[in-house]
C-alpha cells in the first residue's frame, strides 16, 4: 500500500490566475507529499498584477463545509491565507476552538502584491483579538506585522505578536530596502533567530502562500515550527529562483523546482 499522506486543510481565497491563493497552497503541498484538502474563504477578480475585486464566501456555508471536512478526514495542519471579511475571521475562530490541537499557520494577507488593500480595520482587528491567540505559526511580511503591531520597529513588532497569543512569529524582509533579505524568527518571548538570504531580483505572485503551506506541510510531516520554519524557506526561495513569467505582471514560483533539477 502506498505510505499515508498527512492532511492540510486550507483556508484560502480563489485566485483564477493560479498563481497565488488556494491554487498555490495545493501545488505547494503536493510538492510536501501531502494531501490537499479546501475550503475557499473569498472569490476574487484578480491576474498577477492586482486583484480587481473580492467576493467573500458566506459565513454558515464556510463553518458547515469546514465541519464536513473536518469530521471526516484526520487532519494535521491548518493553513490560513486570505481572509476578505471580519465575518468570515469570526467563522474561521468558530472552527478552529472546536479543534485546538491541530497546529496552525496563518499568513495575514492584508494586501495584494500590485496594492489592492484586502482587510480593512475591523478585520484587521478580529485577526489580531480572535486569530491571534489560536496561531501556532504567523508569518506576515514587514508592512503586515507593522500593521497588525501597531508599531514600527520590527523587532517590537514580533514580541507584541508573541504577546497577542502566537507561539512563533516569522517576519519576513523582503519589503525593507536591504541588499539582502532578513526574515526573523520570533519564539519563546524572545527574537529566536535572524536568517539571512540573497535578494532575487523580481517580484513574484504567491510567494507569502508558497512559504506559510511549506511551513504547514512540514509540521504536518511532523517537524516542529522552529525546523518547519527553516525548511520552508529554502524551499520558498528556491521555489522563487526558479520561477516563470505566465502573465503581464509578477512571476509566479516554480514549487515543483526539484523536478526541474532532477532531470
Amino acid at each position: 500500500m502506498p505510505p499515508q499522506r498527512p492532511v492540510v486543510l486550507s483556508f484560502s481565497g480563489h485566485d483564477p490566475s493560479g498563481g497565488a491563493g488556494v491554487q498555490a497552497d495545493i501545488e505547494t503541498l503536493v510538492s510536501h507529499q501531502c494531501h490537499a484538502a479546501s475550503v475557499i474563504t473569498a472569490l476574487t477578480e484578480q491576474d498577477t498584477n492586482n486583484v480587481k475585486k473580492l467576493i467573500p464566501q458566506h459565513p454558515e456555508a464556510f463553518i458547515s463545509q469546514a465541519n464536513t471536512l473536518l469530521d471526516d478526514l484526520n487532519v494535521n495542519a491548518i493553513k490560513i491565507g486570505l481572509i476578505g471579511h471580519h465575518e468570515i475571521a469570526l467563522a474561521i475562530y468558530a472552527v478552529l476552538k472546536q479543534h485546538p490541537h491541530i497546529p496552525v499557520v496563518l499568513d495575514p494577507v492584508l494586501a495584494a502584491g500590485g496594492g489592492t488593500a484586502l482587510a480593512n480595520d475591523r478585520l484587521l482587528a478580529t485577526i489580531v483579538d480572535l486569530l491571534l491567540p489560536c496561531t501556532t505559526v504567523l508569518t506576515p511580511n514587514s508592512v503586515e506585522a507593522r500593521a497588525l503591531a501597531g508599531l514600527d520597529d520590527l523587532q517590537e513588532c514580533g514580541l507584541a505578536l508573541l504577546a497577542q497569543g502566537c507561539q512563533s512569529v516569522l517576519i519576513t524582509g523582503t519589503h525593507e530596502h536591504t541588499p539582502s533579505v532578513s526574515n526573523q524568527l520570533f519564539h519563546d518571548h524572545r527574537l529566536w533567530e535572524t536568517y539571512t538570504w540573497d535578494r532575487l531580483p523580481d517580484s513574484y505572485h504567491g510567494s507569502g502562500c508558497t512559504l506559510a503551506t511549506s511551513i504547514a506541510a512540514l509540521m504536518a510531516h511532523g517537524l516542529d515550527p522552529i525546523q518547519a520554519v527553516m525548511e520552508a524557506q529554502d524551499y520558498t526561495w528556491n521555489a522563487l529562483n526558479a520561477g516563470y513569467r505566465i502573465g503581464k505582471g509578477q512571476l509566479i514560483p516554480n514549487r515543483f523546482f526539484w523536478m526541474d533539477e532532477d532531470q
